[in-house]
């Protein structure tokens, strides 16, 4: 199996690589325990989590999965095919298969908690539970962004990524990054750790241009399912984030799912897993309990028998149109 090095407070990182549905995948897996799987947001990848902290939860008995999405990182995003939320989630659960992840708890951040929330959709007894970090649950109007912030740039072919738009990024990156730590500083973790050259390469600048063009219809479709989540949910997300509006996504999500529990870190913007690791940390423990108790209930209920139904079938068919 081949590895991958990533730099971690000066020290290698050792990951390793899957091939799921002709598409290799790069993933970090540490720790014994209950699986906890960590999904990165739009433009980010498996160091993000690490420089964060978030990953020394298995100090407390968790098997800790970090993925790099298809397209970031060092994973593959094969052309001609659609990478919307169902079509990662679906893409994870042969991995989960493989690598015997079994009833794992989602960590998501930003766009990552779309993809949450499609596994524990797609995958229903197979995902105990989901701790939601910061997303964009709900298909807002967005204001267009300028290009000189970064704009999705879907207009460009090849070459011009290729050349030209290397060195914009590498000019408008810095600034980027403060927005999204903002009020927050950069962690010097971060800066250490994170490879900015590699999230700055075409390949992965494409995988940012493609899901930034699919949020809010991605937003939308999942809003109309959010009702039929029956796992434990933890919202956690800043009070001043400035990429994401608490109240409207986070705030108004808690509101409609009655398994959820929200926590707004006060002073805090859009990457709250650096701002408050052992919130983060304690959230997926709580999920882990909420989780084994119903697994108690479940074994003590009495098995109910029924037959399959058209109504389940037109689901299914939903979901898999949905990505």
């Amino acid at each position: 199996m081949v590895l991958a090095a990533v730099e971690e407070d000066g020290g290698p990182l050792a990951g390793r690589f899957i091939t799921v549905d002709a598409t290799r995948l790069h993933y970090l897996d540490r720790g014994t325990g209950t699986p906890v799987v960590l999904l990165h947001g739009n433009g980010s990848m498996i160091a993000d989590f690490v420089s964060s902290g978030i990953t020394e939860c298995t100090d407390a008995g968790y098997r800790v999965i970090a993925f790099d999405r298809p397209g970031f990182g060092y994973s593959d995003r094969p052309r001609g095919r659609r990478w919307g939320p169902f079509d990662q989630a679906r893409l994870l659960l042969q991995a989960f298969a493989q690598l015997d992840i079994e009833r794992p708890i989602i960590v998501g951040h930003s766009w990552g908690t779309l993809v949450a929330l499609a596994l524990a959709l797609e995958g229903g007894r197979n995902v105990a539970g989901l701790v939601l970090l910061s997303g964009y649950y709900y298909p807002l109007s967005r204001p267009r962004a300028k290009t000189r912030s970064g704009a999705p740039f879907a207009f460009m072919d090849d070459v011009v990524r290729q050349t030209v738009m290397p060195f914009v990024w590498r000019l408008t990156a810095p600034g980027a990054v403060k927005r999204i730590f903002a009020p927050c500083a950069v962690p010097e973790r971060f800066q250490r750790a994170y490879s900015m050259p590699d999230a700055l390469r075409p390949s992965q600048m494409r995988a940012v241009e493609e899901e930034a063009a699919m949020l809010t219809e991605a937003a939308r479709t999942l809003s109309e399912l959010y009702r039929e989540l029956n796992v434990p949910v933890r919202l956690i997300a800043g009070s001043d984030d400035r990429i994401v509006e608490t109240t409207q996504h986070s705030a108004r999500l808690h509101k409609e799912l009655a398994s959820s529990t929200l926590s707004v870190v006060p002073d805090c913007g859009h990457m709250v897993h650096h701002a408050a690791p052992e919130e983060v940390i304690e959230a997926i423990i709580a999920v882990d309990r909420a989780g084994q108790a119903a697994t108690r209930r479940s074994r003590k209920a009495p098995v109910r028998r029924h037959w399959l139904h058209i109504g389940e079938s037109a689901r299914e068919t939903r979901y898999a149109a949905a990505g």
